[in-house]
């Protein structure tokens, strides 16, 4: 679920906007980020742990120069949190340098791993991504887009890209289309991202999703092209991005996220009512949730929990000691408005249940006298394959508990998912989106099985 972007700017401040832009995706990944620029004659690259503003500073952006530039900022998944898996990854192929950054996750990662180590691949990370640039580097095309071409041909699964060149920037999308990528164009300037917020940012206001199977390339001059190098295949648009991930200011899929999440909240009001005074959201993800929740109910909605912004998400963290940490710092009980009441508190998942139980244990120490929980999501019962880090099925706490067991294990009064149907009318589903982390269905199957066989017979190169 990493955050990415490309800019082209004819003004020649490419990097900055980058920079920029990665702000307003750090909610997307806060393990590493990386941006890499081109003058036309060289790539400039700098990764390093951590958030975007550990990594840069005017004085290392000065060195980034260049009318072009990728950024990323990452959550891992595939390969873990290393410093040798920040992204932009940057090669040397016989078509030139080329640096790419990559949302989502490959599925036949480690046949395609496999393969290539017997031809004399040396890989310098564990990262899904890596093999992208070398199925690049064999490819016998005559041109850097048929390369990639001709690798996209040889990878399953879920990627959003963007390329780097000296004189250009290209995006790839899928053929599923399960990670939003979308561009914006005004002025001499040209953005992709993975989310039109960082579009708002910027203050592009023409912008378009990369279509499933398309790649759109941008060059230094302005021009620009928009052709399908895939077919598309049935459409499985991550879920997920509207219950928890995006930013709720973000259209993701051509739906505000925010609405979404609103009326994901109304229905679970209908679905699982409460005898409560008050609502109360798990900020930030699940305040719109909350909202809506609070009007179709007709009860109070209060910020009884507040949020330190400088705090990780605890979600995207890759240990549970650092999720419990976080949880500790990040939020913390507002007593007077707790105190003596009964809560319907809303959050947007349960993946594990450690941190909703830590969340509740630190309400009821505030006074509150109910706490009945309400998930603006279903159950989630299955790993996902396509960029989700729930690889673990044994780590799912729905994959092996009943409902009301979940909810004495968390220590609620009571408990109540929003269901399936439900969700699929929040999001306006058109029979085009992902949910196999909810039912344990996965749209590639025959990849979901191969990856779960290779995850048990751990494969190294």
């Amino acid at each position: 679920m990493c955050g990415i972007i490309g800019i082209l700017d004819r003004d020649g401040h490419a990097a900055e906007l980058a920079f920029e832009g990665l702000h307003y995706l750090q909610h997307r990944g806060q393990e590493t980020a990386g941006i890499c620029s081109t003058d036309g004659e060289r790539l400039h690259l700098v990764t390093g742990p951590g958030r975007v503003t550990n990594v840069f500073n005017p004085d290392v952006l000065a060195g980034l120069e260049g009318f072009a530039a990728i950024g990323h900022t990452r959550y891992s998944t595939a390969g873990g949190p290393g410093r040798e898996n920040s992204q932009p990854l940057l090669a040397d192929t016989k078509f030139g340098r080329v640096a790419v950054v990559h949302n989502g996750n490959l599925t036949n990662e480690h046949a395609n791993r496999r393969d290539l180590v017997r031809k004399g691949a040396i890989f310098s990370s564990t990262s899904d991504t890596e093999i992208i640039l070398h199925r690049l580097a064999h490819s016998r095309a005559e041109t850097m887009c048929g390369a990639i071409e001709d690798a996209l041909r040889q990878v399953e699964g879920a990627y959003s890209l963007v390329f780097l060149l000296n004189d250009r920037i290209i995006a790839v999308r899928d053929p599923n289309g399960f990670r939003p990528l979308v561009v914006g164009q005004k002025d001499g300037l040209t953005v992709v991202a993975s989310e039109t917020v960082a579009l708002d940012l910027l203050r592009v206001d023409s912008r378009y999703e990369v279509g499933p199977g398309a790649m759109f390339t941008a060059f230094r001059e302005g021009a620009f092209s928009i052709r399908q190098i895939q077919e598309p295949a049935r459409q499985y648009q991550c879920s997920f991005e509207h219950v928890y991930f995006a930013r709720p200011d973000s259209m993701v899929y051509g739906r505000y996220v925010n609405e979404s999440r609103t009326i994901m909240g109304q229905i679970l009001a209908r679905e699982h009512p409460a005898d409560a005074d008050i609502v109360v959201p798990v900020p930030d993800s699940g305040n719109f949730a909350a909202q809506g929740y609070a009007e179709e109910a007709r009860l109070p909605y209060r910020m009884g929990l507040t949020r330190n912004h400088n705090s990780d998400r605890s979600f995207i963290l890759p240990s549970q000691a650092s999720r419990d940490s976080t949880v500790r710092r990040k939020l913390n009980p507002v007593r007077n408005i707790l105190d003596g009441k009964r809560i319907v508190l809303v959050d947007d998942s349960i993946v594990r249940g450690t941190t909703i139980r830590r969340i509740i244990r630190m309400v009821r120490q505030a006074g509150a006298a109910k706490v009945h929980v309400r998930v603006s999501s279903p159950p989630i019962i299955g790993s996902c394959y396509y960029g989700l880090d729930t690889k673990r099925t044994a780590d799912l706490i729905a994959h092996t508990k009943s409902t009301d067991e979940i909810a004495s294990y968390i220590e609620a009064d009571s408990l109540g998912y929003l269901s399936l149907e439900g969700l699929r009318t929040a999001v306006e589903d058109k029979s085009n989106f992902c949910y196999s982390c909810f039912t344990g269905d996965y749209p590639l199957e025959d990849d979901a099985k191969l990856l779960q066989i290779e995850r048990r017979h751990k494969v190294t190169a």
